[in-house]
């Protein structure tokens, strides 16, 4: 009778398992309009939109904090909806407007583009920010909330009574729930509450 070596085949089978998958090209071409301007890039799969704005345009005010989509120093502008840049793939997001806090006062004065966006000049006024790092993030989402709120999605904390559809009343508790997802390490919430406000006040969700 024929014996079998299994440890023979087994050793096969994991020598197998470790050689090289078949050479092929893990890149596409891909254009992203980012603050105005279609890029046409070449990236690997895996790349983040973070890391593509970061890395292959020069563009840092997205800042990686976690990599993970929970502290939201990433969050940039997405066909204007709100988005953690680290967890969206580059080539998922070929045609898509992206706006980063470079692009918030891009033509927002006309000629130079030099003045500040509403929620920009409320971050100074109020003094929402201490070492800086969230604080792009941070008025990026709040961007995000106020056109939310405008276009009439509830949060968690939006009364049932709330008609539907209708732009919602951004409340202290409203500012404060929709932007949980933003972690500030400095603890300067009470003050971005109060400028995010002071934006709704000046009709600050224009981008």
């Amino acid at each position: 009778m024929e014996s079998t070596n299994q440890p023979a085949a087994a050793d096969a089978q994991a020598t197998a398992h470790r050689q090289p998958p078949l050479a092929y090209d893990a890149r596409s071409e891909l254009v992203l309009h980012v603050n105005g301007t279609p890029y046409t890039l070449t990236l690997d799969h895996r790349t983040t939109v973070l890391d593509a704005l970061r890395e292959h345009l020069g563009l840092t005010g997205a800042k990686k904090g976690c990599d993970h989509g929970q502290c939201g120093a990433c969050t940039v502008l997405v066909d204007g909806r709100r988005a953690n840049s680290c967890l969206l793939l580059a080539v998922a997001q070929d045609g898509r407007r992206i706006t980063t806090i470079e692009g918030l006062a891009h033509g927002n004065d006309g000629a130079d583009g030099e003045r500040l966006h509403p929620l920009q000049e409320a971050f100074l006024e109020r003094d929402a920010l201490q070492c800086g790092y969230c604080t792009p993030g941070q008025i990026c989402s709040a961007v995000g909330v106020l056109t939310e709120a405008a276009d009439g999605f509830p949060s968690h904390v939006t009364p049932y009574t709330a008609a539907s559809g209708a732009p919602m009343e951004l409340t202290p508790d409203e500012i404060r729930e929709r932007m949980s997802g933003n972690l500030c390490r400095c603890g300067a919430y009470p003050r971005i509450v109060e400028a995010v406000g002071d934006a709704r006040d000046a009709g600050g969700a224009e981008s």
